[in-house]
């Protein structure tokens, strides 16, 4: 049976700042294999590829290490669950390749407001004036990063959109989840189930790494298995509506990158889109912080 953690929200802060620096970190790993510094580029189903395998791989390990209780898992909607994943980080990934990390990051953050949408059809909740209102002020966000003018349009930037309408939908899909099972056999089936897909998927681009490449596939997955723990332990320790605005520190961890590796330094347009996306989703949070919920069974994921 699971049991819930200690609430300590200072604990989840920091939780949640390493878990930015990782998510953002994959971004950029991502962003590096499709260019052709250490190989040929890839394409990102091969990228999803590694991230899934070397995901699996450490959670397997802490499985055969930590042995913790497994329960037997809801296979249709953790399916569901990996399609929406797997696809949605297929299109991020592509999208990096295009464009600034610190845009395809922004509008990234729109998922929520999605999941947001995708729960009034299939977990049946209301959505009221004040969630409408946070979700308008983000799409204008998202609306300024796309750059819809002939001149400075980026069409890329249209795939990380795609990522978070498709994300969004996996949040429904994961609140269910959380309502029958704990949150690493979650993570654990999760990963599985992405190999497989994604396993599938490369096999029409396949190219063979270079042991770079092979070695940034590796520190992908693995980055991505670290930043799923914290996430997944900040959610146990501390209310969602706290942890919420910490995430969006992916979005300076990115900038930071994108400055570090790429010379890319975020522009005007950048700055405004993304203050505003992050400004409609503190507001969602704040609402969401002073309505009432129900203690959930499990920490949400």
């Amino acid at each position: 049976m699971y049991s819930a953690k200690t609430h300590n929200p200072a604990l989840a802060a920091a939780l949640i700042a390493v878990a930015c620096a990782f998510i953002a970190a994959t971004t950029l790993i991502a962003k590096t294999l499709a260019t052709p510094q250490f190989g040929a580029p890839m394409h990102p189903f091969q990228i999803v590829f590694g991230r899934f395998l070397f995901a699996f791989l450490t959670f397997a390990i802490a499985t055969a290490i930590l042995r913790p209780g497994l329960q037997r898992p809801h296979l249709p909607l953790h399916v569901l669950r990996t399609l929406g994943g797997w696809a949605g980080l297929t299109l991020m990934f592509a999208s990096v390749a295009h464009i600034p990390l610190a845009d395809a990051t922004a509008i990234s953050f729109l998922n929520p407001v999605f999941g947001m949408i995708f729960a009034i059809p299939l977990l049946g909740e209301k959505v009221g004036k004040w969630r409408w209102s946070a979700a308008g002020i983000a799409l204008v966000g998202a609306l300024i990063l796309l750059r819809p003018t002939p001149d400075s349009f980026q069409p890329a930037a249209l795939l990380a959109l795609g990522a978070a309408v498709i994300l969004g939908f996996e949040l429904t899909i994961i609140k269910q989840l959380t309502r029958r099972e704990n949150p690493f056999s979650i993570l654990l089936v999760n990963n599985a189930i992405g190999v497989g897909i994604a396993s599938v998927a490369v096999m029409w681009v396949w190219i063979w790494p270079t042991p770079a490449q092979w070695a940034l596939m590796a520190t992908l997955g693995c980055a991505m298995a670290v930043a799923q723990t914290c996430f997944v332990n900040a959610m146990a320790r501390a209310d969602a509506s706290f942890v919420a605005p910490f995430t969006y520190g992916t979005l300076i961890f990115a900038a930071l990158y994108d400055v570090l590796f790429y010379s890319v330094v975020p522009d005007s347009v950048t700055i405004l889109g993304a203050s505003i996306i992050i400004a409609g989703a503190l507001l969602l949070a704040w609402r969401e912080g002073r309505r009432v919920h129900p203690k959930p069974d499990h920490a949400p994921l």
